[in-house]
């Protein structure tokens, strides 16, 4: 996906000098650890309460008749080798 929005972040010198070392070590631009660490800490929530969201979703669904194991069994070997 192409990043079209931009953020701009003020930082104490200390910190920015510490995450542009970090990033020389790692061999990624600033940029790039910013924005790993905006998804690892503010997205993983979001994302955490989607996946809990629809598993709730999931389980509230009403009973439906399944067939036999070995049935389901065929079809996802046919379906995926």
């Amino acid at each position: 996906m192409a990043m079209t929005k931009r953020v701009q972040v003020l930082m104490e010198p200390a910190e920015f000098d510490a995450i542009e070392k970090l990033a020389r070590e790692r061999r990624a631009s600033v940029a790039d650890l910013m924005r790993e660490a905006a998804r690892a800490q503010l997205l993983a929530g979001v994302q955490r309460a989607r996946r809990v969201e629809a598993a709730t979703a999931f389980v509230d669904l009403p009973e439906t008749p399944l067939p036999a194991w070995e049935e389901l069994k065929t079809e996802i070997e046919t379906r995926h080798g």
